[in-house]
């Protein structure tokens, strides 16, 4: 799955505005962070995650072991904070932050 530039660009307007989901602290990718990472794409489709990681190479190594379990893609990335999309099966109308934020 590979986002045209449009696409990228309007996810990045939509983002903006979002505020992080989930943050990913100390403990790295547990269980239970990996179940909320699917439940906060599941529901919202666009979503920001905070990594609480020192490491650059650590940080990028952990946003592609996320993207790729979770069959989803980066939109962006900037320093600690990461943007992630994955089209859901049924989007909900309440929910979803592309149908909700679009501009």
């Amino acid at each position: 799955m590979s986002l045209s530039n449009a696409e990228k660009k309007r996810f990045r307007a939509i983002g903006h505005a979002l505020k992080p989901l989930v943050i990913i602290a100390q403990k790295g990718l547990t269980e239970n962070v990996t179940q909320e990472i699917h439940r906060a794409l599941e529901a919202h489709e666009l979503i920001k995650i905070k990594l609480q990681v020192p490491d650059r190479e650590k940080r990028r190594a952990m946003i592609e072991e996320i993207c790729g379990t979770h069959h989803a893609e980066s939109v962006q990335s900037i320093g600690h904070v990461v943007l992630l999309y994955r089209a859901a099966k049924r989007p909900d109308l309440r929910l979803s932050n592309l149908i909700r934020k679009a501009p």
